[in-house]
């Protein structure tokens, strides 16, 4: 594999855009409070949404000719907006706990985000608003006056797709070419962007504070698009795990390690990821323990863990060859259908002795909540310990 097959574009701040809100010159971790006395944005209606410092949080749309509105998607369930004053809708919701939410307006039955919040997430899905809820100080998720790595867009094609795909590295502030990092290989999941894990996961945040913090090893984190298919597609769950190895082993792994200084060893080696992406490092992680050496399983599991990890569980020398495992999900995961499927994996691991750190003390449900928390509190940390 020559680096002339492939081709990069600069450095991208994923700060710039992003956290453009209009009242705001600089990214803030408090984007929606009221700091001017601007009484409608430019191209906006009205402000919305509006957070104030008792974490409440007031959503108004414009829509004189709508009939009914209703905010969808926030903690306590779909909430209906009360016609006011000039065709103006609004509700008023919380406190809410500090974090990122995601949100969409219901409009006669028509969904869609809010038309006068410019923070718009998107993935392969419908794109939807995002909502910053402050507490009374920033949160281990939010930029801080640290020192800041670099995140880099790359484009390489690939001869499973036969086109031209994309994956994220960041890396660590100094980086330097002299020394060698490991490298953690960070999945989405099915629904996701490559560029979920670093705009709604937070991850070149949470690292730069943690690294700040001398919590966490320097290492590089590589997000790659492990959608290889759609998501609707028939086939897709017998399919995407042998075409995701391919595409890691004869193209991301082998571009990562020609264009970056890195540990070029299992030991130097990380598969994780949320979700589909956890399923990735289950099973592709797991039957290539010659190629990755530690691995983080968020919000994932397999009802039949004993048959398709057979040949791991039943190798006597698994543990040795596993330098860390990580089972993680939301605790309200872990009460339902998601939990039932974790659970048999553990048990599974259990029943073979297999050495594995379980968590899900904070968190939520199936959400970024959940995986940002994972991401912080269990996998950064102990990797290359």
């Amino acid at each position: 594999m020559h680096r002339k097959q492939f081709f990069l574009i600069a450095f991208l701040s994923f700060g710039t855009n992003i956290f453009a809100q209009q009242e705001q010159v600089n990214i803030d971790w408090r984007p929606h409070r009221k700091t001017l006395d601007i009484p409608i944005p430019y191209s906006a209606g009205v402000v919305s949404p509006l957070v104030h410092d008792d974490r409440t949080v007031t959503i108004k749309l414009k829509a004189p000719e709508a009939s009914s509105v209703s905010v969808v998607g926030l903690p306590g369930g779909e909430r209906e907006l009360s016609l006011q004053d000039e065709g103006i809708w609004e509700v008023k919701l919380g406190p809410l706990e500090p974090d990122i939410y995601i949100y969409r307006l219901k409009v006669d039955g028509v969904t869609a985000p809010d038309p006068n919040n410019s923070f718009v997430g998107m993935a392969n899905q419908p794109p939807y608003s995002k909502l910053y809820v402050h507490g009374n100080e920033p949160q281990y998720f939010d930029i801080k006056n640290v020192p800041h790595g670099s995140v880099t867009r790359h484009f390489y094609h690939s001869d499973v797709t036969n086109g031209t795909r994309e994956l994220f590295v960041y890396t660590p502030p100094g980086y330097d070419a002299a020394n060698e990092y490991p490298v953690l290989y960070l999945a989405g999941g099915s629904g996701e962007l490559a560029q979920n894990w670093m705009i709604e996961g937070r991850a070149n945040f949470i690292m730069d504070n943690l690294l700040a913090d001398g919590k966490v090893e320097p290492m590089l984190i590589v997000v790659p698009n492990n959608q290889l298919l759609h998501r609707m597609h028939p086939d897709h769950v017998n399919l995407t795990f042998d075409l995701f190895e391919r595409d890691l082993k004869e193209h991301i792994i082998p571009f990562v390690d020609s264009n970056y200084s890195t540990i070029e060893n299992k030991h130097g080696r990380a598969l994780s990821g949320l979700s589909m992406g956890g399923r990735h490092s289950m099973i592709i992680g797991l039957r290539n323990l010659d190629t990755f050496g530690s691995f983080g399983i968020m919000s994932a599991g397999d009802a039949e863990a004993e048959e398709t990890l057979k040949d791991f569980l039943n190798d006597p020398a698994a543990n040795e060859k596993v330098d860390y495992l990580l089972v993680g999900q939301g605790p309200l995961e872990a009460t339902n259908r998601m939990g039932e499927r974790v659970f048999a994996l553990t048990k599974a691991f259990d029943n073979h002795g297999i050495k594995y750190e379980y968590y899900d003390e904070k968190g939520g449900a199936h959400e970024w909540k959940t995986w940002r928390q994972l991401l912080y509190a269990k996998l950064l940390p102990e990797l290359w310990r």
